[in-house]
This record gives structure tokens, sequence and C-alpha cells, in this order.
């Protein structure tokens, strides 16, 4: 085989390799990025208990601030 033949060809070949490994490394970063997004979203759905023992204020507390009261004491 031509010597400036075989050089084309790894040449050819070694860019065909490096675009696969670029686009893989592309889709690897696409599946990291969507792991972060679907950890952080899990994180936004999970309701956050308002007091220590895991209980939630009542629906009607939670429409005023909770510096409501304390405004209103002060006064």
């Amino acid at each position: 085989m031509n010597d400036y033949l075989a050089l084309e060809l790894m040449r050819q070949r070694t860019a065909e390799r490096r675009e696969e490994a670029r686009k893989a490394g592309l889709v690897r970063s696409l599946r990291l990025a969507r792991r972060r997004r679907a950890a952080d979203d899990a994180l936004l759905a999970r309701p956050v208990p308002d007091f220590i023992d895991g209980t939630f204020r009542p629906a009607d507390d939670a429409a005023r601030p909770l510096g409501a009261e304390r405004a209103n004491a002060a006064r």
C-alpha cells in the first residue's frame, strides 16, 4: 500500500474516532445534567415540614406570613 494512502486512511479513522468520542462526551454530559435536574426536581417536589416534629401548619395559617402574628402582638 502506498505510504500516503496509508497515512490518509489513518488520518480519516483518527478523525472519525475523535468525532465519536466527542459525541459520546456530549451524551455523557447530557445524561449527567438530566440526572442532576431530576434530583433537584425531586427535592423541590418533596414537601418540607413546618415544625421540628414533622408536622405542617394548618392551611388557614399558611395563608398568613409567619411574621404577621409577631407584628400584631408588638402593637
